[in-house]
């Protein structure tokens, strides 16, 4: 049988067997998994790039004339 693959859960940095028995990965639990989702939340973790603009009808913004 192939060992699963080895990786560092991305927030506490704790070693994480990449398998499907674990519900988590690459997280090395529900709580690891939470502080991430968390920081994406609270802007703490951004993707570069430039910055885009909001769709009028998405806002509920009148057009401008």
């Amino acid at each position: 049988m192939k060992r699963p693959r080895v990786v560092a859960c991305p927030t506490c940095r704790a070693d994480v067997a990449w398998s499907e028995a674990n519900p988590w990965r690459p997280f090395c639990s529900a709580r690891c998994k939470g502080i991430d989702l968390g920081a994406w939340a609270s802007d703490r973790y951004v993707i570069a790039g430039e910055p885009q603009l909001q769709d009028d009808a998405a806002t509920g913004a009148q057009p401008r004339q």
